[in-house]
């Protein structure tokens, strides 16, 4: 009869035992906890406009502003075109609170003698809406904008869902 040995070793061990599993898994989940924190810390400065409250409140006349329209950032700028060479040329933009009514939110500004009734009909015809920056007040800058929606809203498309079609359209 052959006799058969056994190896009495014990089988070979991971690297990882369930006392380092047990720390690498609270380690991870302590720097998810800590990521969030960091991220999710508003700051509500100006120089910092990483929400829509802080656009909201700096609008001009902001109670306005949210009732009959929305808060926008409105951007100045001047662009700069050669044509012999061809060239673009774009200045530094300047930065400043807006809103933008809703068109049927117009009497605001005719009630206040801000726009004539040539300037609605203009705007009217070209189906565009106005916007302004500055205090109603005071001397605001009222322009007849036009609503380019032609690329859509490229944030949106990947939740799937989508804003209610009154809130998208001015």
């Amino acid at each position: 009869m052959a006799r058969r040995y056994r190896s009495s070793s014990p089988p070979p061990s991971s690297p990882f035992n369930y006392t380092s599993l047990a720390i690498l898994a609270g380690v991870f989940v302590l720097g998810i906890g800590i990521g969030i924190a960091f991220s999710s810390t508003a700051n509500f400065s100006p120089q910092n406009v990483a929400s829509r409250e802080v656009i909201d409140r700096s609008a001009p006349n902001p109670e306005l502003c949210i009732q009959y329209g929305a808060s926008a950032i409105a951007a100045d700028l001047r662009i700069f075109l050669t044509l012999n060479p061809f060239n673009v040329f774009v200045s530094q933009p300047r930065m400043q609170p807006g809103c933008v009514l809703r068109t049927n939110t117009w009497s605001i500004l005719e009630q206040r003698k801000l726009v004539d009734p040539q300037e609605v009909r203009d705007c009217k015809n070209r189906m565009n809406t106005f916007g302004f920056t500055g205090d109603l007040g005071e001397s605001p800058q009222i322009d007849c904008v036009y609503q380019n929606d032609r690329m859509g809203n490229l944030f949106l498309k990947d939740q799937g869902g989508g804003l209610p079609a009154e809130t998208e359209r001015f």
